[in-house]
């Protein structure tokens, strides 16, 4: 008879998630504050793209590769997936810790490829985490936990930043002290968090059939490229549809993550990093209250978004989150009410929750079990393909076609994620999952 997965109660569920607040906060931190380190160390706008080549990068090479690794790895005591979440939060750790040190672009451009690979190591993992734990009927309340802690994690690293600057004075070089103290925060939430989803939720051991497979199959260095050049050349459509999805979507993110600090100076203080340095920090402190407030709707948005996902269908879900994001950047330049950009910022935080979770729940059932960790790695590649192209392609177009204005680069993510929202209306619909348990509205 088939292996049938246990259900887990709601509490397994959150337990098994946690390590993923620690990730996120990470990335939090290089959402809201690597570019604004990039700034304080002299770099120019057009600069700015390509020094996030880091993240694409790394994440392109490393997430298949590790997935495809931990699709043939088990270990009686340390299980399939966990020793990845582990290696790469130690790893994350001290490049947090280390980051703020930075006394030059090239040292903080090569410390962001090194926590960039470090967190794609943890994260890639942890889709697959989930599939491999959780039947069929529980799916969509397992990823968009992780939409939950996405947005716990983001918030508190750009929450952080916001009041450690009002608290925290002096400098180190260029670099304030403030941000030293969301660095070291987060140090200790990357290693701290993932161990305890390591020692809270014990992997489901192969079965004896899987467990010859994994003996008989080949460990040669080029197996992990093989076995993602096959998958590639199998892939289920709704994926290849996916992809288009995220060719906008996500080169639409990586454009407002990297000019929102500018944008909000210029809209709100009328100001540049070169203009006036110290008001700028006030642009900077704010753009991160903003983006904690945009997580802080994605944590509690994201299970309203299961009960959505059940009742409609992810992809209808995910067009009208995406519709929200879209109108949200094409206001946001306009507002000069540094208050009011918490509005838009509201959609924005609805549609990141559902950038974080729903789409898996349109591919996860097209994907054989056994492949799990590569399919979620070649997702990931969806996301940085987008992301390489945004760092190689846009420092020229906003020199070029947007005359080095931020605002014009916000509104121009905007029309891109209408063109996803599009793009997602081509996928066809599946019929909803339900699972017979009631689910919580809010992220409590």
């Amino acid at each position: 008879m088939p292996f049938i997965k246990p259900r887990l109660s709601f509490l397994q569920i959150i337990n098994m998630n946690v390590g993923f607040f620690g990730i996120q906060y990470s990335f939090g931190l290089q959402q809201s504050a690597v570019n604004p380190i990039y700034d304080f160390l002299g770099a120019h706008p057009d600069q700015i793209p390509l020094l996030n080549l880091a993240g694409p990068v790394t994440g392109l090479l490393i997430q298949p590769i590790i997935g495809t690794l931990s699709d043939k790895t088990w270990h009686p005591r340390w299980g399939r997936r966990k020793p990845y979440f582990f290696i790469g939060a130690i790893f994350c750790s001290l490049c947090l810790f280390a980051y703020p040190f930075s006394s030059s672009l090239w040292m903080a451009g090569g410390l962001l490829w090194v926590l960039d690979a470090a967190n794609n190591t943890a994260m890639e993992p942890y889709r697959a985490f989930i599939a491999d734990k959780l039947p069929e009927p529980q799916l969509a309340t397992g990823f968009l936990t992780q939409s939950f802690f996405t947005g716990l994690g983001i918030t508190l690293a750009n929450v952080s930043l916001f009041l450690f600057q009002k608290v925290i004075t002096g400098k180190h070089g260029s670099i304030p002290y403030w941000v030293f103290g969301s660095f070291l925060l987060g140090s200790v939430c990357s290693i701290s968090s993932v161990l305890w989803s390591i020692t809270k939720t014990p992997e489901i051991p192969p079965t004896p059939e899987e467990l010859v497979a994994l003996k008989a199959s080949n460990k040669s260095f080029f197996d992990p490229f093989i076995e993602i050049a096959h998958a590639i050349k199998d892939m289920p459509q709704v994926m290849w549809q996916l992809a288009l999805v995220y060719l906008f979507q996500w080169y639409a993110l990586f454009c407002y993550w990297q000019n929102a600090s500018k944008s909000i100076g210029l809209s709100v203080w009328k100001t540049t990093p070169t203009k006036n340095p110290m008001l700028y920090e006030e642009a900077v402190g704010w753009a991160s209250l903003v983006n904690g407030w945009y997580n802080v709707v994605t944590f509690l948005s994201a299970f309203g978004l299961v009960w959505l996902a059940k009742k409609y269908s992810p992809k209808f879900v995910h067009v009208a989150c995406l519709m929200l994001a879209a109108i949200g950047l094409l206001t946001f330049p306009h507002i000069q009410n540094k208050y009011l950009l918490f509005l838009p910022m509201t959609g924005f935080g609805i549609a990141w929750a559902s950038m974080m979770g729903v789409p898996y729940l349109m591919v996860v059932n097209k994907i054989p079990k056994e492949r799990y960790g590569v399919y979620m790695g070649i997702i990931n590649m969806m996301i940085v393909v987008p992301m390489i192209l945004q760092t190689t392609t846009f420092g020229y177009v906003l020199q070029h076609f947007l005359g080095n204005d931020s605002e014009k680069a916000i509104t121009f993510a905007g029309v891109f994620l209408l063109i996803a929202c599009f793009a997602t209306m081509l996928i066809k619909a599946e019929k909803p999952i339900t699972d017979g348990i009631s689910m919580p509205m809010t992220g409590h």
